[in-house]
């Protein structure tokens, strides 16, 4: 008999994302080959049927063990199931915060939070997000809104490194880089990719783009918060890294800077990578479209942080970390790198906005 896989709905009402009213359960009823009226409940379900008692257990346990008390802090965390953004929800629970893990793969996105309950910590639940995918930001956000009615805190940490690996990731092993600095672990992280330009788009789409309507979707949430706070995950490869001066100055110039201006840089960087002249147009050439991703999201952190003083709106350096973006040559673990981005994350109430932190420390921009 060729075992089933569990129905699409399954993976939602184990994270609560939906209750078993508003679940498709006709075709729950026809995939376990069940008869099924017009119109079913779940009582229709014999009371000893074992996928009755074992969805509703699971769901009302699940249910149970989150707490909505008024006071509670409300986390977000994109790109959550592995690495830094894993480590950054084990930290953000471990101190009391309810945390909404999000990661586009639903498996592995439940995985995760199933590791942190079996950790103890019981106050993490899953929600499905691809932060390129308008329709998948819309449900986070109502989601949010009927389960929370507001955000504390919005970490973007989802990010791509924009470039074609040529090495598997899963075959790197830690003894490999023993005895190497920072920068042997680079130049050789450099010469284990490509960049192309359809990554380099992508890269773009995703740390940038991505990033960006996740916040313009989740603002009127944030807003509603007495304290809220947006963490963009950043780079130290920043700005100094422009060697156009002008478009550097420009690029530092929260005043005068607009989002028109940098969907302009954007495009502008992509036609000089597909013509072939990143240096001589004063662009990065390594990993050029992370670095130019990271150099226009702090430009728009900042100017959301002008433009929404009520917000606390900043971006935070983890390190190089040993994660599958950096085909694990990064010296710090990702809980050290979690640590530089939970940090700012929890700075005391009317702290700092609009600025930098490097390895948890604030750092200038440039």
């Amino acid at each position: 008999m060729t075992e089933r896989k569990p129905h699409k709905c399954c993976g939602e009402l184990l994270a609560c994302q939906i209750s078993i009213k508003t679940c498709d359960r006709r075709q729950h009823l026809q995939y376990y080959a069940i008869p099924f009226p017009k119109k079913v409940s779940i009582d229709h379900y014999p009371k000893r049927s074992p996928f009755r008692s074992s969805v509703q257990g699971r769901v009302t346990e699940m249910e149970s063990a989150i707490p909505n008390p008024p006071n509670a802090r409300i986390a977000v965390v994109t790109g959550g199931n592995k690495g830094i953004g894993l480590e950054v929800c084990r930290q953000l629970a471990g101190a009391g915060v309810t945390v909404v893990l999000t990661a586009r793969d639903e498996t592995r996105g439940a995985a995760a939070v199933e590791k942190l309950r079996e950790a103890g910590l019981s106050d993490v639940i899953f929600h499905q997000l691809e932060i390129t995918d308008a329709p998948s930001i819309a449900r986070l956000a109502d989601f949010l809104k009927a389960r929370f009615g507001k955000l504390d805190i919005l970490i973007n940490n989802a990010s791509i490194l924009g470039v074609e690996y040529l090495l598997d990731p899963s075959l790197t092993s830690e003894e490999k880089f023993s005895g190497m600095d920072k920068g042997q672990r680079l130049e050789w992280l450099t010469s284990g990719v490509r960049g192309t330009y359809d990554a380099a788009r992508e890269g773009l789409q995703t740390n940038y783009y991505g990033t960006k309507h996740v916040i313009e979707a989740l603002l009127p949430l944030l807003q509603a918060s007495s304290d809220g706070r947006i963490v963009n995950v950043s780079s130290e490869w920043g700005l100094r890294l422009i060697t156009n001066e002008e478009l550097k100055q420009e690029l530092n110039d929260v005043e005068k800077l607009t989002e028109a201006r940098l969907d302009e840089v954007l495009d502008a960087f992509l036609n000089d990578f597909k013509a072939g002249e990143l240096g001589a147009r004063g662009w990065p050439e390594h990993f050029s479209a992370y670095k130019v991703s990271k150099v226009t999201m702090n430009a728009y952190s900042r100017i959301l942080a002008t433009r929404h003083p009520e917000l606390r709106v900043n971006c935070a350096h983890p390190g190089y970390v040993n994660t599958d973006m950096s085909i694990h040559s990064g010296p710090l673990t990702p809980e050290e790198g979690a640590a530089n981005v939970v940090k700012v994350a929890l700075l005391p109430e009317g702290g700092v906005t609009g600025a930098f932190f490097a390895d948890g420390e604030e750092a200038p921009f440039v």
